[in-house]
């Protein structure tokens, strides 16, 4: 599979203007490194009505008069994707991928054609583009694909004729014309490619609350607005739960130094920056808390413990295109046999259980466990790793609830503990508690 690859441009590299007409191309060339670029990214939320659209028009207008060129993403109004998917399984019991892709996406097509509307009817010319009028290329994973690269081309004629563009987020195409999707929430990962390949100054993620929080604010009441966070914190926040921002968009930011700030669509509040690591982060063991809950557990019991049967059980997942959160083995005590689990999303849960049953038919193992009844809370801070006592820390404070801990994961930055899906809302607050996010006075905001 072909890694993302932008095209990203220097001083020296005037090769645009060869591919559009001379003096439209030496114009951009004499005001691409003057004019600022901002990409703005308006979620379901922010764009649910009419009212919203306009709202959310208004400010792209406002930073386009400002002197700044601007490319919006939209996801589908409000609820329209889980509208969409209802429809779909009334329709179908198991509506193929391919057909899913090409339904869904049309909830973006809804959205910038009437934000291009509003645009223009403002006053400010606009055009809207989807994923093919882009040239947004991905693999051929329905459901789940992934960007190889992005044209830019259109993009920069667009923007040189003095034009707002608005793209269509969560789309894309492969390499054959086939429609394809990124994935739900993905309308973040097409705002930071964009911003990365076209080098923007910023991108503005706007959402229906004014930034990132130590943990949810709805499950945790004293959660507190986090000014700064790193990439790789809210990268593992967005990986363990986190709802405010999607995952791969963190890693695109991380990957090509993009920028990012995660802004209320309502008020002009300065939001969440999300920046490279400096200094005084590290100060703060803990920056932040969240809770996953559309988790399975899948445990085969009676593995004969002998080489590369664990490499053919991760194998048949992939093919799949099943993604792991947490792989947990067991020996018994005689050794000749393990208890070998894993845990993945709901939305896989279904596809892994028959997996696991053909695998255990197949290899001679004993039952499959199965549930669906986890949730996974985890602390996630860049300063674990010259803090010592985070982890007795996190499961005292789960111990005093009386939770049970049915896994243990951690890497250099998080500790994530997988506890019955009924306990996940008390065990997050608990955490938060324990590490005193939602102090009035506390070191996370002071070093940040």
């Amino acid at each position: 599979m072909a890694a993302f690859q932008p095209s990203v441009r220097t001083n020296r590299d005037s090769s645009f203007v060869s591919r559009s007409p001379f003096s439209l191309g030496l114009l951009f060339a004499c005001t691409m490194h003057i004019m600022p670029l901002t990409v703005q990214k308006f979620g379901g939320t922010s764009v649910a009505n009419a009212e919203k659209i306009h709202r959310a028009a208004r400010r792209a207008i406002r930073a386009h008069k400002a002197g700044h060129r601007v490319v919006i993403v939209v996801s589908a109004m409000g609820d329209t994707t889980d509208q969409l998917l209802a429809l779909a399984h009334e329709v179908s019991s198991n509506p193929p991928k391919r057909e899913l892709d090409v339904l869904l996406t049309t909830g973006e097509q809804v959205s910038i054609a009437l934000m291009a509307m509003a645009i223009n009817d403002a006053g400010c010319e606009a055009i809207s583009l989807t994923a093919g009028q882009l040239g947004l290329v991905t693999d051929s994973v329905h459901t789940r694909a992934r960007i190889r690269r992005i044209e830019r081309q259109r993009l920069e004629r667009e923007l040189a004729a003095g034009k707002i563009v608005i793209i269509a987020g969560f789309q894309g195409i492969d390499d054959s014309g086939e429609i394809t999707t990124l994935g739900r929430g993905a309308s973040d990962t097409t705002a930071a490619a964009l911003a990365a390949v076209l080098q923007a100054d910023v991108c503005e993620i706007y959402t229906d609350v004014d930034g990132v929080y130590t943990a949810d604010p709805r499950l945790v009441p004293d959660a507190r607005k986090i000014d700064r966070i790193s990439y790789d914190e809210m990268l593992e926040l967005a990986s363990a739960g986190a709802g405010v921002m999607h995952g791969r968009a963190i890693e695109f930011a991380m990957r090509f130094n993009v920028p990012m700030q995660v802004r209320s669509a309502l008020t002009d509040a300065p939001g969440t920056m999300i920046v490279a690591p400096t200094e005084g982060m590290e100060a703060v063991a803990v920056r932040g808390v969240s809770l996953r809950e559309d988790l399975a557990v899948v445990r085969l019991t009676g593995v004969p413990n002998v080489p590369g049967l664990a490499a053919t059980v991760f194998a048949a997942l992939a093919e799949k295109n099943i993604i792991v959160d947490d792989i947990i083995q067991n020996l018994y005590q005689n050794a000749e046999s393990a208890i070998l689990g894993f845990v993945v999303s709901s939305e896989d849960a279904a596809i892994a259980r028959e997996l696991a049953d053909r695998l255990a038919r197949d290899h001679e193992m004993g039952a499959v466990e199965f549930s669906e009844k986890v949730s996974k809370v985890s602390a996630v801070g860049v300063g674990m790793r010259s803090h010592s006592g985070v982890a007795a820390t996190m499961f005292q404070a789960l111990a005093r609830e009386d939770i049970n801990i049915l896994a243990i994961s951690t890497s250099e930055i998080v500790i994530g503990c997988v506890v019955p899906r009924q306990d996940g809302p008390r065990a997050l607050a608990a955490v938060h508690a324990a590490f005193g996010l939602g102090d009035a006075v506390n070191e996370n905001a002071a070093s940040i």
